[in-house]
């Protein structure tokens, strides 16, 4: 289990971000990339929130939030704020 800092998400925008060798594996980010689709499906459909765990250079931080939208390279979260896909440990989602 990741240790993180529970981090508001109107605050993860003034955080730096570290990209995360585990996602230059194909298997890792195809289901990160099928995790984050399905995390804007409940956002947009449900606006059901998901558990984000990402990596700054201050650490590992988690947030609650939804997630409207996905691009190439970035999530947007409810409020226009971003998180760099390369970024992300991982998704959990609530049952």
């Amino acid at each position: 289990m990741i240790r993180a800092t529970e981090l508001k998400k109107e605050d993860v925008s003034q955080k730096k971000f570290v990209n995360l060798k585990q996602h230059d594996d194909p298997a890792f980010s195809m289901q990160c990339r099928a995790d984050l689709e399905r995390a804007v499906y409940l956002g947009n459909s449900e606006h059901q929130k998901v558990k984000i765990i990402f990596e700054t250079t201050q650490g590992t931080m988690v947030t609650d939030t939804t997630v409207w939208n996905l691009t190439e390279n970035y999530i947007i979260l409810k409020g226009n704020t971003d998180i760099p896909i390369r970024a992300i440990h991982r998704i959990e989602f609530f049952e």
